[in-house]
Formats: C-alpha cells, structure tokens, sequence
C-alpha cells in the first residue's frame, strides 16, 4: 500500500478519468506508477507524453535497444518499474 494518497480509479473524472482510461488501454490495467501521480493529472499526461516520446518516438535505436536500456537501468537502480 503506497503512502501516497491516490484518487480511486472509479472515482477518477475529467482529465484524470481520460489519462486513466488511455493507460488502461495501452496496458490493460493501471501501473502503480501512473496512480500515484493521480493528484496532478497534467503531471501525470507529461509523464506519460515524455515517456512515449523516448520509447515510441524517432530515434537511431530501435524499440528493442530502448527497452534493454531500460531493464538494465531499472535493474541496476533496483527499481521494478
């Protein structure tokens, strides 16, 4: 259980409940990291908009090298997201 208050998913309305459904989409459910921003929903959309734009976005590497960057930096920092 975070410590950080988060708006219910159900609960979610406006910009928050579009955030939440485009993420429910894309993933099927709702990571915890994108949940815990639920206070400050235009945080929340430039989060989700930086993170697109580095693994979707034109790039010399490709979708894979992306992630492999990724898993080898979550890991090294100990992080599971």
């Amino acid at each position: 259980m975070p410590w950080i208050k988060q708006v219910p998913i159900a609960e979610a309305t406006g910009p928050l409940k579009r955030e939440f459904d485009a993420a429910l989409r894309r993933a099927g459910r709702l990571w915890h990291i994108v949940h815990v921003m639920s206070l400050n929903p235009t945080v929340l959309k430039a989060s989700i908009e930086q993170y697109l734009a580095i693994m979707y976005g034109p790039s010399p590497l490709s979708r894979v090298q992306r992630e492999l960057l990724a898993t080898v930096v979550s890991a090294e920092l100990d992080c599971f997201y």
